[in-house]
C-alpha cells in the first residue's frame, strides 16, 4: 500500500506543480492584457494628438502661404511704382531736353 500511497503523493505533487504553473500563466496573461489595454490607450491618445498636429500644421501652412502672397504683392507694387517713377523721369528728361531747345 505504501507504493500506492507514494504514487498518489507523486500525482498530487505533480498536480500541485501544474496548478502553480497554470496560476503563473494566468497571472502573466492578465498582465499582458493590462499592458495591451495600456498600449491601446496610448495609441488612441497618440492618434488624437497627431490629428491635432495635422490640423495646426495645415493652419500654419495656410497662414504662411497668405503671408507669402502678401509679400509678393508688396514687392510687385513697389516694382510697379519704381518703374512708373523711372518712366516718369525718362519722359520728363525727354520733354525737358526737347523743350529747352
Amino acid at each position: 500500500m505504501e507504493n500506492g500511497k507514494s504514487r498518489l503523493q507523486r500525482a498530487q505533487d505533480d498536480v500541485e506543480e501544474v496548478k502553480v504553473i497554470m496560476l503563473d500563466n494566468l497571472n502573466k496573461a492578465d498582465e499582458r492584457g493590462d499592458k495591451l489595454n495600456d498600449l491601446e490607450g496610448r495609441a488612441d491618445e497618440l492618434l488624437e494628438k497627431s490629428k491635432t498636429f495635422e490640423k495646426k500644421a495645415n493652419q500654419v501652412k495656410q497662414k504662411k502661404r497668405w503671408e507669402n502672397k502678401k509679400m509678393k504683392l508688396v514687392f510687385i507694387g513697389v516694382g510697379v511704382v519704381a518703374a512708373l517713377i523711372i518712366i516718369g523721369l525718362i519722359i520728363f528728361a525727354i520733354v525737358d531736353g526737347t523743350g529747352g531747345e
